[in-house]
């Protein structure tokens, strides 16, 4: 009971407290003494803190806000990518157009699989060659006045139509236009150069290269299935490729070349 009472009216204030009842001590006694000169101040004072007041609150709403719409729509949305100009767009498309039409043409096994879409007496393969063949003179190389472009716009898109309606139909005909002597030898011809492009043995390699030309140049000569030049072309580069490596020249002569090593 003493001690509690002890405490109570020995209790130690910190000095912010004491610092605190002085200003206030002295407000009170310049208001008694010179009213007119601390009632301003006190004025003053107590509307900058209203104005500070005013702007910090403002301040945290405003940052409350704009987190809670970071939260609510989610991170920001990528920048768009610039839009490609029509005209380059275009003729990119024609470019891959014109990789697929000569990635088939230099291709001797697609040429023989697809028979039909290098023979322009189908009626979907002649459609194609002509779209193409207008398409590509349309071709510039440098942007064209806007009427042109759009000339060209429209023959590029025709001429992808009628590319995939060829490939479709050669797709159904396959083999089907063949007479059954043709049709085989096709079909011989396939596995010989599938033979040739698998096989790991130079000697068995070459031997289907060489019997696979000679046939293919005899299947052309019927007139029955037209092979691309380029796949001819395409066909001997990869015979010419196969060729094992020339011998040094010192194993021409094996006994000789020993007998320098003795």
């Amino acid at each position: 009971m003493h001690r509690r009472r002890y405490h109570r009216y020995h209790r130690h204030y910190p000095r912010r407290h004491v610092l605190l009842r002085l200003v206030i001590l002295a407000l009170l006694v310049g208001l008694v003494i010179r009213p007119e000169v601390v009632l301003p101040g006190l004025a003053w004072a107590f509307g900058v803190g209203l104005v500070a007041t005013v702007i910090g609150v403002t301040l945290v709403r405003r940052a409350i806000r704009r987190i809670f719409r970071r939260r609510v729509r989610g991170p920001a949305a990528p920048l768009p990518r610039p839009a490609e100009p029509e005209w380059a767009a275009t003729a990119r498309r024609f470019e891959q157009l014109r990789a697929e039409y000569g990635a088939y043409e230099c291709d001797a096994l697609e040429v023989l699989r697809l028979p039909a879409l290098a023979d322009v007496t189908v009626p979907a393969t002649g459609r194609f060659v002509d779209a193409f063949a207008a398409a590509q003179a349309l071709h510039t190389e440098t942007e064209p006045p806007a009427e042109y472009a759009a000339r060209y716009r429209h023959a590029v898109e025709h001429a992808w139509r009628c590319w995939r309606a060829a490939r479709e139909a050669a797709e159904r005909i396959r083999l089907a236009g063949l007479p059954a002597e043709e049709r085989a030898t096709v079909q011989r011809l396939i596995k010989l150069l599938t033979m040739a492009r698998d096989s790991g043995n130079d000697a068995e390699r070459l031997a289907a290269y060489a019997k696979a030309r000679t046939e293919l140049a005899r299947l052309d000569r019927t007139g029955r299935l037209q092979v691309p030049r380029p796949a001819l072309a395409s066909l001997d580069a990869a015979a010419r490729a196969s060729l094992p490596a020339p011998a040094p020249a010192g194993d021409d002569f094996p006994e000789v070349a020993r007998s320098y090593q003795v």
